[in-house]
């Protein structure tokens, strides 16, 4: 656990991980400056509470001279560490780390972290749910929504704390050392901000670097990219499949979720597939990874079984919303990359009218061509990637540019017929138009009740739907 009291902090980026770094920091007797490239208006909601707390904020920019003055630079993950104030905080000695790595230095207790290109809330949201009903004392946070940093007051030496980590968040950290270690996958994304898919896989393995033979690392067999990080691991590895049997790990049999801890060990039966309540084979191999990390944490069979049955899917992920005129309507909006737009599409099987675009993260939107072809009526395309996404698929489905998401929203409902479904899952980030993912799958339901307005539809009751 390192020193505080006394020591200058400089915490970069206030979104939601900096804001409750910064004080964190001051409670723990820092003097702590936060900066912003956002203006004084752009951070008003949150700057009398710093000021309050007796942090200073610096925004509208960096000063050169506020990151040499500092002991310690704590990064949010939303700031690329080649800014270039952090390459020279760096180049003076200044030690930079991320949010997620100044957590794990005071966070009590054991990490059961998660990663991946795809699947990430889920997987977390549902090993939270396991590990809960198995009765052990557990916290779920990260990525996910709460800042770990958030969580370090109510972790005792008994919990689990199961976290979401992402990219941004583990390319910054030293000594964060998981317990357990999941990587569901990993196929292109953010290489806007890594540059090249190599660079993104690597901070990816940062899960498991400061792992130990001791700890555990779970594997995604049938993705070639994570599969290779077995060699390179110093941890039992354990693996998960669709396809076929793995040595140890979970994979399907006979149409029942199995699970086995060894090679010598038996086949233990943990829950049919036809009881998954979550759509796609996607989420099957979500729960696969579910499976084999709770029962590495010590979840019995029938309480990981229990969870399963009671999960609903996670808000903004292949999320049903209604069904109008015979039409449903889902919100993925949290597919931000191709692949995962990929697996939404691949979860109907005709009768698609496809929301795309956002804020491109120099992505290849014709890997989408023949899913399109086989499953997708139309494309209509929003945001800044638009005229990309229309070059890349031109010939491939009839494209409607529409700019705004309330305008797609409108011109797909109004050309589905009854049997057909209108499916948010842009690839794209939200930052052209929307705070969040989160912030865009709240407008599309909202146009979509709106949408029920125009029509004077009911929306019909939610019904649950299973793989």
């Amino acid at each position: 656990m390192m020193e505080l009291k006394g020591k200058k902090v400089l915490v970069v980026g206030l979104g939601k991980s900096g804001l409750a770094a910064a004080l964190f920091l001051r409670h723990q007797g820092a003097q702590v400056t936060v900066s912003d490239v956002r203006s004084a208006e752009a951070l008003a909601k949150d700057i009398p509470a710093l000021l309050e707390e007796g942090i200073m904020v610096e925004a509208g920019g960096h000063g050169l001279l506020t990151f040499r003055r500092q002991d310690l630079i704590v990064v949010s993950p939303g700031v690329p560490l080649d800014t270039p104030e952090l390459v020279q905080a760096r180049n003076f000695g200044r030690p930079v780390i991320g949010e997620l790595e100044l957590a794990a230095r005071f966070l009590k207790g054991k990490t059961l972290a998660i990663t991946g290109s795809n699947g990430k809330t889920t997987t977390t949201s549902l090993v939270g749910e396991i590990l809960e009903e198995a009765g052990f004392p557990t916290l779920v946070g990260g990525n996910i929504g709460v800042p770990v940093i958030a969580l370090i007051n109510q972790s005792t030496p008994d919990t689990w704390s199961v976290l979401e980590v992402s990219s941004f968040q583990l390319e910054s950290t030293e000594q964060f050392h998981p317990q357990i270690a999941v990587i569901l996958n990993i196929t292109p994304d953010h290489l806007d901000r890594h540059g090249t898919f190599e660079n993104y896989a690597l901070a990816k393995e940062r899960i498991f670097a400061a792992q130990t033979p001791d700890d555990f690392l779970v594997l995604n067999a049938e993705n070639v990219r994570a599969a290779a990080a077995a060699s390179r691991s110093d941890a039992r590895v354990y693996w998960f499949s669709l396809e076929r049997f793995v040595p140890q790990g979970a994979w399907v049999e006979a149409g029942h979720v199995v699970f086995r801890s060894s090679k010598d060990a038996p086949t233990k039966s943990i829950i049919p597939l036809h009881s998954i309540p979550l759509k796609g084979e996607h989420n099957v191999e979500n729960v696969l990874a579910a499976v084999c990390a709770a029962r590495l944490a010590g979840a019995p069979a029938d309480a990981i079984r229990r969870a399963i049955e009671k999960f609903k899917a996670v808000e903004h992920r292949l999320e049903y919303v209604a069904t109008l005129n015979g039409v449903e309507f889902f919100n993925d909006s949290k597919a931000t990359n191709v692949d995962a737009t990929a697996k939404a599409i691949a979860s109907f099987s005709t009768g698609i009218h496809l929301i795309l675009g956002g804020k491109d993260k120099n992505s290849d939107y014709t890997q989408l061509s023949q899913l399109l072809r086989q499953r997708v009526r139309a494309v209509y395309t929003i945001g800044s990637a638009a005229a990309k996404i229309e070059s890349q698929l031109r010939g491939v489905v009839p494209l409607q540019s529409c700019d705004t998401l309330d305008k797609a929203v409108r011109e797909a409902a109004a050309a589905a017929r009854p049997g057909d479904v209108v499916l948010l899952a842009p690839a794209c980030s939200s930052f052209d138009q929307f705070e969040s993912y989160e912030h865009r799958g709240r407008v599309f339901k909202e146009l979509v009740n709106e949408w029920r307005g125009v029509t004077g539809l009911p929306v019909a009751v939610e019904r649950s739907r299973t793989s």
